[in-house]
């Protein structure tokens, strides 16, 4: 029987290039010191010099905004187009976007425009007793007018800064790492060729890398600088200067890992090994792994619970392996059939423990990054797993630890032990870590009743005095050890793709061959049986 072709094989052997870059950066813009009531009120009475703050002062804004977009289009010979409801907004700019890429100069090449609901303010109308009428403000979702400048920039290539026109007037902003990585190496004569969105190939890996790591919340914010200068906008030098202006959040920040192999059917083959290892029977066109239950949450909780799960998809000879964590996902897929590319999604830099505004982006950054290696790290410690090994023959028995305390065995076979290694082994535990209401979701789900609070604790406890796991500086997450990794996929892949076949091996799906040879083993065994003069139990 041929050798099996192992992701580790792949990894080792068959990569041609491997590069780490920010890739679709999608910000929040807001103006600080509008987002309140009582701001709304200042801002209307001692800096615009209002007596009675009133949402006529906010209609005068917008329209003399609305205006201005219309006065700037007209001004530049820039389309003004109105998006349909179901339009992909992008693929409607592209060939404006296109036809402004050939010249290589830094433009507007069109303002879109549609009805969307944003988060602005409302107002309430109230009489005080003198007759005089008062307004109050809160925040609510309505349907107003949002502009889109597309934008095609000689930095950052392909992008888009969208204005609500009505108050506090909320900013978008769109870009891509990969595209302005792709520039910067043009300017410094790093010859390359392109993937899709990335690199296929690099004379220089070193020096691209390097590129990559360059991109940062300061070349953002110089972007966002220079265009706001350029475009019609509803607060001018005055509000800026008075403390007015606009500040950029993460919205959504994708971060990349590529790696592309020296051939496409290696690429291939790292998605049959992967899927291979991770699905017993066939291949089904979705398989979901959803833990519900309690989970670790800070401030507020949420109004819907948040879910937890795995899923891999197939679309012909493609694959997508897709994990869910709170609002941010980790997504791994080929890309333009040559190339791995792994992405953690944080659609929430809460999941990762980062604060939002753009000046953390280095730190976001640098955790989704960890994430990738320690999904890819799992994956490699999970086929290269071997029948004898050292942790294994540690944990399996009692021992005592080096400050001289007992360390409880892990028995292989017990159901709350195999249970508490598989869950484990589910992937976001192993790159995202896990908490004790976490772990306790995904063991009860395994084992297929209650797993209590002290139960988890008391094993927690075992893991880590086993140097299984290790517990995160000033958090309740705990993280697996490169010998955890290795037992909890050893004891699950013995379990449950060795024992557990082997064992029923005499029916199928077990191979027909392997099923006759069990006959005649049975056979032979009854026919000594029976020699013996031994009787069967009754």
């Amino acid at each position: 029987m041929a050798a099996e072709v192992t992701v580790n094989d792949l990894l080792d052997d068959h990569v041609a290039l491997e590069v780490e870059c920010l890739d679709r950066i999608y910000l929040n813009g807001y103006v600080p010191n509008l987002q309140v009531a009582g701001q709304v009120v200042t801002f209307m009475t001692r800096h615009l010099g209002f007596p009675i703050p009133s949402p006529a002062i906010m209609e005068k804004i917008g329209t003399r905004f609305r205006r201005s977009v219309r006065a700037f289009a007209e001004e530049l010979g820039i389309p003004i187009v109105k998006f349909a409801r179901d339009d992909r907004k992008v693929d409607v700019m592209r060939r404006y976007l296109d036809a402004q890429a050939r010249t290589g100069r830094s433009a507007v090449v069109a303002v879109g425009f549609a009805q969307e609901y944003q988060n602005v303010f409302s107002s309430s109308e109230r009489q005080s007793p003198s007759g005089v009428p008062s307004f109050g403000f809160y925040k609510a979702d309505r349907r107003v007018t949002c502009f889109y400048f597309y934008l095609w920039d000689a930095d950052f290539g392909p992008a888009f800064i969208k204005i609500c026109a009505y108050f506090p007037y909320p900013i978008k902003v769109w870009l891509n790492g990969h595209e302005w990585a792709k520039r910067q190496a043009t300017a410094a004569g790093i010859g390359f060729t392109a993937l899709s969105n990335g690199f296929a190939s690099c004379e220089d890996p070193a020096a691209l890398q390097a590129v990559c790591d360059r991109l940062g919340p300061g070349t953002i914010n110089v972007f966002f600088e220079r265009w706001m200068s350029r475009l019609p906008l509803p607060l001018d030098d005055a509000d800026r200067a008075a403390g007015y202006w606009w500040e950029l959040s993460m919205r959504q920040i994708e971060v990349s890992r590529t790696i592309v192999f020296d051939a496409p059917r290696r690429a291939r083959a790292f998605f049959e090994a992967l899927v291979g290892d991770n699905l017993d029977i066939g291949r089904p066109d979705s398989v979901e792994l959803i833990f519900t239950g309690k989970h670790e949450t800070r401030g507020r909780h949420p109004k819907v619970a948040p879910v937890y799960k795995t899923k891999v998809v197939t679309r012909d000879t493609d694959v997508t392996v897709n994990a869910f964590y709170k609002h941010s996902r980790i997504k791994q897929y080929l890309k333009d059939g040559r190339a791995l590319r792994i992405e953690t999604v944080v659609n929430s830099p809460d999941d990762l423990r980062c604060h939002r505004r753009l000046e953390h982006l280095d730190e976001l950054a640098t955790k989704a990054r960890d994430v990738n290696a320690r999904l890819l790290d799992t994956e490699r410690v999970g086929q290269g797993c071997v029948l004898a090994s050292p942790a294994f023959e540690r944990v399996t028995q009692s021992t005592l630890t080096e400050d001289g305390r007992r360390s409880p065995a892990l028995r292989f076979g017990d159901p709350r032990v195999m249970a508490l290694l598989g869950a484990l082994c589910v992937g976001l535990n192993a790159a995202l870590g896990f908490t004790n209401r976490s772990l306790r979701a995904q063991v009860s789900h395994l084992l297929g009743v209650a797993y209590t609070v002290n139960q988890a604790s008391y094993d927690l406890a075992r893991l880590r005095l086993n140097g299984l796991i290790e517990r995160l500086p000033h958090t309740n997450t705990y993280v697996l050890t490169p010998d955890g990794q290795r037992v909890a996929i050893f004891y699950t892949k013995v379990h449950d793709h060795l024992l557990r076949p082997l064992l029923a091996a005499d029916r199928p799906p077990a191979p027909a061959p392997l099923r006759a040879a069990l006959r005649t083993i049975d056979d032979h065994v009854r026919g000594y049986t029976d020699q013996a003069r031994l009787r069967k139990a009754a």
